[in-house]
């Protein structure tokens, strides 16, 4: 689409293993528009984050791309190569890690990661312009410049992770993809971050993809929601329509394992069993094992990804209800 900023097309993700390969990401597809805030969300070992970092192109061994496209304002990444991979990230688009006490470099203050980030890819910048938009971007995050000659020790977690992203933004890219930045952060501290990520892409207009396995962190931040069970995506739509109306069964259970602070107090139910072996998925569905609606069909055939108005599913309950999307 013409205000696609971002284009992933059956993507598919292998880690190779002393048996068969493991296909963490198998056939995803999606748009990301410009300003657009989408998650992705599942529980641990489903694919978000190699999904993620097949897009930012990062993947190392044993994990390879091994099938589809991935376009970013119309040019394929997987095209490129690495000099002009290293042009793009930063610039045009950044990554916020995980863990920013492991992201950023200990023995370096903050002022001199985001002067070598800033040096690797504009040598004319000159030390005044650096010292400057240092400050402008820490001052966006909501940190005191003065912090700039603070090293990451000295920081708490919130500050680390608003520093992580005030390094993201150092050239205002157009996407900025983000792997369970909150993670590491109590439930206040999550819930300041996301406002102050929310409150500056609105201000500043970039896309965001951002992966967590907390469903409910996301449910008043983003605009889209990817729900992914075994390296597919088994739901996809707007995020206030799958927390009012899940199809998938994989997506009610996870909105039925945390709790509401709104409306009575309800029994919390969980996903009974585990994900599967990547390297030896169930036949038919992925998720039949461990689904309270599966029929004996399910075990036998898998489910194509159905076209439902605003959302996709793919489940066999929905065979006769949406086109197959593929």
């Amino acid at each position: 689409m013409a205000d696609a900023v971002l284009e992933v097309r059956d993507l598919c993700v292998d880690y190779a293993t002393r048996s068969a390969p493991a296909r963490a990401v198998e056939r995803v597809s999606f748009d990301l528009h410009r300003g657009e805030f989408m998650a992705i969300v599942g529980e641990s070992g489903c694919g978000k984050s190699t999904l993620l970092f097949a897009i930012a192109r990062l993947l190392t061994p044993p994990a390879e791309l091994t099938g589809g496209d991935v376009r970013f304002n119309g040019t394929s990444m997987v095209q490129l190569g690495e000099k002009q991979l290293r042009a793009l990230r930063w610039r045009d688009f950044s990554v916020v890690m995980q863990s920013a006490m492991n992201a950023l470099n200990p023995v370096k203050s903050i002022a001199a990661q985001y002067r070598d980030a800033m040096k690797a890819h504009d040598k004319r910048l000159s030390k005044a312009d650096i010292e400057e938009r240092s400050r402008e971007v820490l001052l966006l995050v909501g940190i005191d410049p003065v912090h700039l000659h603070s090293y990451p020790h000295q920081l708490s977690g919130g500050m680390r992770q608003r520093a992580m992203i005030a390094m993201a933004l150092l050239f205002s890219p157009e996407l900025i993809l983000m792997d369970e930045p909150t993670s590491a952060l109590d439930v206040v501290a999550q819930r300041s971050l996301m406002t102050k990520v929310k409150e500056l892409q609105e201000r500043l207009g970039f896309a965001i993809v951002f992966v967590t396995h907390d469903m409910s962190l996301v449910s008043n931040f983003s605009d889209r929601l990817a729900v992914m069970y075994a390296g597919q995506v088994s739901e996809i739509g707007p995020t206030e329509l799958l927390f009012a109306d899940p199809k998938h069964p994989y997506t009610k259970g996870l909105l039925d394992a945390f709790p509401s602070i709104y409306g009575e107090r309800v029994e919390l139910a969980g996903i009974p069993g585990s994900p599967p072996d990547l390297s030896e998925p169930p036949s038919g569905c992925h998720f039949h094992p461990r689904c309270s609606e599966a029929s004996e069909r399910c075990a036998r055939v898998a489910p194509g990804f159905y076209d439902l108005g605003e959302r996709q599913v793919r489940c066999l309950l929905y065979v006769d209800e949406g086109a197959d999307r593929g």
